[in-house]
């Protein structure tokens, strides 16, 4: 359905800013035959109409940087990772026996 179409209440396709998706909205206010405000049908929330657009997400800057710097080395060129506490293995454990005083049962057994 076009916009011209559309009433007040009329459901439609759009970008909600909160859930960051593209939902139901309601048409909330109009202006000149065109809508103007729409309220998200899972949220709640009233905003802008975005004629469905949005939440198109940007090239990451900081990972294309790191991308950039490690093409510059080779892999010979990397000093191996310094060895940690937590990457050491620790001895397995030795099972112990379970002692009790001879003449006790134990308990909730009588």
């Amino acid at each position: 359905m076009n916009e011209q179409g559309l009433r007040l209440g009329d459901l439609l396709d759009d970008y909600c800013l909160r859930c960051r998706r593209l939902l139901n909205h309601a048409v909330a206010s109009m202006m000149n035959g065109q809508v103007v405000k729409v309220i998200c049908q899972t949220c709640y929330t009233e905003h802008a109409y975005q004629h469905g657009e949005g939440g198109k997400k940007k090239a990451n800057s900081r990972t294309t940087l790191f991308d950039q710097v490690l093409a510059k080395f080779s892999s010979s060129d990397v000093p191996p990772a310094p060895e940690t506490p937590a990457a050491r293995k620790k001895p397995p454990a030795t099972a112990r026996s379970i002692t009790r005083p001879k003449g006790k049962a134990p308990r909730g057994k009588k």
